[in-house]
């Protein structure tokens, strides 16, 4: 039987706007770069949304009819971590820090362009997957050759139950390894995951930063097996390795393997409402 390839879910919007146009226009621009968007003309409805249909960002507009934005926003804050975008025609200093204060995680004026109404609404979803896999990441654990690498505690243990002193450059460098196992990474690669900027030409702190974390894991610092060099590459990580979501208990089963990744504008303004 085949196996079905269901389509990735879409980000899910919710506009809390009570002005049909304007809820209108935001709706088709963003549906039409891709998102699933749910409407709602007040803040009745907030929360039923919220827990029901896994709202990913909401547009909320600050002048609702009864409840306010500022109001809802913080009754939500509280309780769900969801990012808010307030949309207002109060322009003030004073009406963007009280936005702000409330919970909202950024502020649009009316009148304003769809293309940055789109520009924030990507800005914050990307900056949300990021904070999610910042904390992925910290939870993750690593495991090659009877080393456990625990990210949480920055620790390394060895087959024999001993902690290795690694500095945390070292280790820093250990988790890109792991990371990318069993696949050739430049100097300039290394250095960039290292400190997220590109590498010189003449920089070879990367080659004593490897010498080091050898002599430390490698069985024969001599001839080094797990971090090999590549002539005109770089190095390759050469053990498999496994990830765990969290520390394994003594007698869990081997970790999962990590695989090895494969190395029309809208400019008319919306007027207030």
């Amino acid at each position: 039987m085949a196996q079905e390839n269901w389509p990735a879910r879409r980000d899910r919007i919710l506009v809390v706007e009570d002005d049909a146009d304007i809820a209108g226009l935001i709706a088709a621009m963003l549906t039409e770069r891709g998102f699933e968007v749910l409407r709602a003309g007040d803040g009745r409805d907030v929360e039923r949304f919220i827990t029901r249909e896994q709202v990913d960002l909401i547009i909320l507009d600050i002048m609702l009819p009864g409840e306010d934005g500022v109001a809802i926003c913080r009754r939500l804050r509280p309780r769900y971590t969801v990012p808010i975008l307030m949309l207002t025609a109060l322009g003030s200093e004073a009406d963007r820090i009280v936005g702000l204060e409330s919970g909202a995680d950024d502020y649009l004026c009316k009148p304003f362009a769809p293309r940055e109404l789109l520009a924030r609404v990507r800005a914050l979803l990307r900056r949300v997957r990021m904070s999610q896999e910042e904390t992925v990441e910290r939870n993750m654990h690593y495991a090659f050759e009877g080393y456990f690498v625990d990210m949480a505690r920055m620790l390394l243990t060895a087959p024999d139950g001993a902690q290795v002193p690694l500095t945390s450059a070292e280790f820093n460098l250990l988790v890109v390894f792991c990371r990318f196992p069993r696949q050739v990474l430049s100097r300039e690669a290394l250095l960039q995951h290292l400190h997220n900027q590109p590498a010189t030409v003449f920089d070879r702190s990367i080659d004593t930063l490897i010498g080091r974390l050898r002599r430390k894991i490698e069985p024969d610092g001599k001839e080094p097996d797990f971090i090999r060099t590549v002539r005109n590459g770089g190095y390759l990580f050469s053990p498999r390795v496994g990830a765990h979501a969290e520390a394994p208990h003594e007698g869990s089963p081997v970790a999962t393997p990590v695989a090895s990744p494969v190395a029309t504008p809208m400019a008319n303004p919306v007027a207030p409402g």
